[in-house]
């Protein structure tokens, strides 16, 4: 048997490129809803971000997010991140 390739993603924030399971997918909905994708299957164009508050300090400023998922980014979405990061840090 060969070796599984790992898929990897880049994240909005540091823009660097890591292992989809150690990130956070967010997603735009068909009907246009922004949410955080726990399970990573959810239907949907999807931007994935580091768990780290730096990161997401950083797609913040620089809009990565936004422009990933081509629409604005509600302010309660980015509460809901940070409150996942934190869980993540603790956990």
């Amino acid at each position: 048997m060969g070796i599984k390739k790992l898929p990897l993603r880049q994240c909005t924030g540091c823009r660097e490129m890591k292992n989809k399971k150690d990130m956070i997918r967010v997603i735009k909905t068909a009907e246009g809803d922004i949410c955080i994708d726990a399970t990573g299957r959810k239907n949907g164009r999807g931007a994935y971000i580091c768990p780290d508050i730096k990161c997401l300090e950083q797609a913040m400023k620089n809009r990565g997010l936004e422009r990933s998922l081509k629409t604005s980014i509600p302010a309660e979405v980015y509460q809901q991140l940070e409150e996942e990061m934190s869980h993540i840090a603790k956990g």
